[in-house]
């Protein structure tokens, strides 16, 4: 019952009430990339496809649309460190904010991003969350493109980039010109055989962070070894993202990681299947019983999740004795 009441005060004294919307303290994107840097900084709290779930405790009762700005917007609200979102093409060459392949699920509208126009895609609607058959309300708000996105964030919060087509140089390019290299982290998968990408085109002139998948094709048993050459580059790199690693896995690479300086960023994600470590649990998880989820992570040596539930864990977070 103390340590109840006491987690209750210590949340209730960090909220600050505005207008229906419970609201924290929010970094600046410089003030971010600083703590992101620094492998003692504290955890670092990213939005996987911004903040789209409700957060009933901080007066969010209603979802908003995964990827929009309204959820980025939502995000600053809560003090997130980072927002992840995902980067296609349209077929006119329009760099697009959009997870899945077609619209079909997000949206009112159904088709291939690479088959439409910019124009056609910026005339659909955003399904509200996830969309899909659990979600399948309209909003009134229209899809993004990369650089409505990027000025929505600018000086506001730091983004993830998940470019989900071979269209890395198209995108680094794109962040380049619009001046948000520090405040755009570009990631891709790191194989074996592959130098350090950070010191390669397009990475080099990005804000860059190697992914190691343990179910990747070509990517091999020693992922510590993939850990160790990616850090070796004349650039630095912040964090490596696991990616369905095994914990015996997870040990090596954990070793790697420290031995480098690196955070590791690690996925929860449980409404979507993908998972960090495995068996190490998820959202869904660390909701019913967040010290054998996060806390269990974070004193293993997880210091960066990618969670669908930003809110809950900042409230966990502001709550534990330590980060």
């Amino acid at each position: 019952m103390r340590e109840h009441t006491s987690r209750l005060a210590g949340l209730m004294t960090m909220l600050l009430m505005t207008g229906g919307l419970v609201s924290a303290a929010q970094a600046s994107p410089e003030q971010a990339l600083r703590k992101l840097n620094d492998p003692n900084g504290g955890v670092f709290v990213v939005a996987h496809r911004g903040c789209h779930n409700a957060a009933p405790s901080r007066g969010l009762y209603d979802p908003t649309p995964e990827n929009s700005l309204r959820a980025l917007d939502r995000c600053v609200a809560l003090g997130v460190d980072m927002v992840e979102t995902d980067v296609r093409r349209t077929k006119d060459g329009v760099l697009v904010i959009m997870h899945d392949e077609t619209v079909n699920r997000t949206t009112n509208g159904a088709g291939r991003v690479a088959d439409m126009t910019a124009a056609d895609f910026k005339r659909l609607r955003l399904r509200q969350n996830f969309g899909g058959a659990m979600s399948p309300m309209l909003t009134d708000e229209a899809p993004s493109t990369l650089d409505e996105y990027m000025a929505h964030a600018r000086g506001r919060i730091m983004l993830n980039l998940d470019i989900k087509e071979p269209i890395h140089a198209e995108v680094a390019a794109a962040v380049v010109k619009a001046g948000l290299a520090d405040q755009m982290l570009i990631k891709a998968d790191a194989l074996p055989d592959t130098p350090p990408l950070t010191d390669a085109a397009p990475f080099r002139d990005t804000l860059f962070m190697p992914m190691i998948n343990a179910v990747k094709p070509g990517q091999g048993p020693d992922l510590a070894a993939v850990v160790t050459r990616q850090a070796s580059g004349h650039r630095k790199i912040p964090a490596v993202e696991l990616v369905f690693l095994a914990p015996e896995s997870f040990v090596a690479v954990r070793q790697a990681a420290r031995q480098a300086g690196l955070r590791l960023w690690n996925n929860t994600l449980t409404a979507v299947g993908v998972i960090g470590v495995t068996s190490y649990g998820g959202d869904l998880d660390a909701l019913r019983a967040p010290d054998l989820v996060w806390g269990r992570q974070i004193t293993a040596g997880v210091s960066i999740f990618q969670t669908d539930e930003p809110a809950a864990l900042l409230d966990y977070l502001a709550t534990r004795k330590t980060n």
